[in-house]
């Protein structure tokens, strides 16, 4: 069953990853009508809702875009921060809705952000227990599988508490392209839907798989508790 759930996660990992990837690049070749670059679209965005504080950078990582909220600032990969492609707008967005979700004290990402700091500790802990614990005779099975279950639970609801922040930043992202002109046609809003949905499905994926492993090490405890009763 171990093996069956690795195989299936590290399946669904691939799929959603090589899809993002694959729309990505599709709509890469789509250039926009507006003429704008995906900074340039952060830019207006970021200045239209009143966060002129909130800088932009450049990143040479690949699908490396993301909002950092200790510094206040957008990052974008060089292939967003210069194109003009609906990929790139859609992107660049997507992390300024972030930047959005942060000035507004939306719920779900303080939550996340408040669970980085216990989602990494859980992530340490299942990788170091089946090696030094429930391998090496450290510790009894049943305590090993009571851990990894808190692991995997932490980094399950981590991702499920993902799911509405990433869905979120994405309808606004939609919204505020259509709005403000920068996508100005059906089919172009229907590009930026394509790539922003795909990108959602990696975060679905990371749920799904975390989901199976907490239930891979939850259910023979409750299956231990119940031939005790």
């Amino acid at each position: 069953m171990h093996i069956l759930i690795i195989l299936v996660t590290v399946g669904l990992a691939l799929l959603a990853q090589g899809y993002v990837q694959s729309m990505f690049r599709r709509y890469s070749q789509v250039s926009s009508s507006s003429g704008y670059s995906g900074a340039e679209v952060a830019s207006e965005i970021l200045r239209r809702n009143g966060l002129g504080d909130v800088g932009i950078a450049e990143s040479n990582s690949f699908l490396g875009d993301h909002y950092d909220p200790s510094r206040r600032r957008v990052v974008l990969s060089s292939a967003v921060f210069h194109g003009t492609s609906l990929s790139a707008l859609g992107v660049a967005a997507h992390e300024v809705g972030h930047a959005l979700q942060h000035q507004q004290g939306y719920f779900p990402l303080h939550l996340r952000t408040l669970a980085v700091g216990a989602t990494h500790f859980a992530s340490q802990m299942i990788f170091w227990i089946p090696a030094l614990g429930m391998v090496g005779g450290l510790m009894k099975p049943t305590l090993g599988l009571t851990l990894m279950a808190v692991g995997w639970g932490v980094i399950m609801l981590f991702n499920l508490v993902t799911l509405p922040v990433e869905y979120n930043a994405s309808r606004r992202a939609k919204e505020m392209l259509s709005r403000l002109g920068f996508v100005r046609t059906r089919e172009e809003a229907g590009g930026v839907a394509v790539v922003l949905n795909a990108a959602a499905l990696t975060y679905f994926a990371a749920f799904v798989s975390s989901l199976l492993f907490l239930l891979l090490y939850l259910l023979p405890l409750v299956g231990v508790g119940r031939s005790r009763d």
